[in-house]
């Protein structure tokens, strides 16, 4: 299955975006122009699937940290909207602050939050408004799925009518966490598990304490945790059960005349590579912040069961600009088999990867404090409003 649209209202800086998106797909721009805002929101839909949304929610802040930063007009709904279209499935989910004590109203120049003397302490949790499954198929859809509030009514396909699944499920998560009978429910099944065959890596600590510089337990690692933290286990799984071959290839394009070796010791695994002109191998914990975070994009990539979608955020982070090129390559032999997600600072790396993987680069900005498309308005119109904001900073 493939994601071919996204679209994002209300999230954080960005206000209204529509991603219509190909097999790989690249965003580059400036530090805080959103770029980590629509990769999150990217993880956000994923964990929507394993149950870990609301609590993902609360981990960024809560609601108060997920709406949209700007101001509001009288009409908008103070909601965050999440879409995807996955073949020819489209699956829509509102969410907002939890009702009951805790009121919302509207001032002229945004939002004022009005708390009522029975506030809740989970005032701050999400909750889920509404969420829609749809059957696309020669320009129509059928609504396969459709709850509103705790009411939800799913297509049974065994029945062959609507069956009423109502209070199977917490307000702040989702459906998929109530109904999982693949029988009766295919098309949920089925996008349930493509959700959960999304992988996320956004940042590899590779500071001195870091795990990933210590011995790991030697346990067989299809798939790399999302920090990184078992990436040796990762790499000695595809030395070992995966394509070998591939892997030390794509080591020596990025570091010539160099070997990896990975042993058991009373310890665990370790990792040790041989670099040209030195006496002798460098352990782990020596290696450079650069190298180490190389060394988990490979095992990432080259995973033993590679995923439907990967969703890399920044992976020019300490690795040196030399390692661009040979990166870029190896993104697009992951491609021939898995949907890349790549968000970056670097022009450098958003060329290689036009050149390698033929899909042109989307330029995001920031205009008056929401995150745009260079050259695409709400809609997907044409926008021609160079304002853009310069502000520098983390982004938001």
């Amino acid at each position: 299955m493939a994601l071919k649209d996204f679209q994002i209202k209300h999230y954080r800086s960005v206000k209204d975006i529509w991603l219509k998106l190909n097999p790989v797909n690249v965003f580059v721009g400036p530090n805080g122009c959103g770029k980590s805002n629509l990769y999150r929101a990217l993880y956000l839909m994923s964990t929507i699937a394993s149950g870990q949304f609301a609590r993902s929610i609360g981990e960024e802040g809560g609601m108060d940290s997920s709406l949209w930063c700007g101001a509001y007009s009288k009409k908008d709904p103070i909601s965050m909207t999440l879409s995807v279209k996955v073949d020819e499935l489209q699956y829509d989910l509102e969410c907002g602050y939890v009702s009951g004590d805790y009121r919302t109203g509207y001032a002229e120049m945004g939002r004022v939050l009005v708390h009522g003397a029975g506030n809740t302490i989970f005032r701050n949790d999400v909750e889920i408004k509404s969420e829609k499954l749809f059957r696309l198929k020669n320009g129509s859809r059928s609504m396969l799925l459709k709850r509103k509030g705790m009411e939800v009514s799913v297509r049974d396909v065994v029945e062959k009518q609507n069956s009423d699944y109502s209070m199977r499920v917490a307000p702040n998560e989702s459906i998929f966490t109530g109904v999982r009978d693949p029988l009766k429910f295919p098309e949920l099944s089925m996008l349930r598990l493509e959700l959960l065959n999304w992988r996320f890596y956004h940042h590899f600590r590779t500071d001195k304490s870091s795990p990933l510089r210590r011995p790991q337990i030697a346990v067989r690692t299809d798939i790399m945790a999302h920090d990184g933290s078992d990436f040796v286990s990762a790499l000695a799984t595809i030395i070992e059960y995966g394509d070998a071959p591939k892997l030390f290839k794509a080591l020596k394009d990025a570091f010539p005349e160099s070997e990896l070796q990975i042993g058991l010791s009373n310890a665990g695994l370790k990792l040790r590579m041989t670099m040209p002109g030195l006496q002798r191998p460098l352990d782990a914990h020596e290696l450079s912040d650069g190298t180490l975070q190389y060394l988990c994009l490979l095992a990432a990539i080259f995973s033993k069961t590679p995923p439907s979608l990967l969703a890399i955020n920044e992976p020019e982070t300490s690795i040196h600009p030399s390692l661009y090129e040979p990166l870029a390559r190896l993104l697009a032999t992951a491609s021939e088999t898995t949907q890349i997600w790549l968000t970056t600072h670097s022009t450098d790396l958003a060329n290689y990867m036009e050149e390698y993987c033929g899909y042109p680069p989307q330029e995001l900005k920031k205009v008056k404090g929401e995150t745009k498309l260079v050259g695409v308005g709400l809609g997907g119109y044409r926008d021609d409003d160079d304002d853009y904001d310069s502000e520098e900073g983390d982004d938001e």
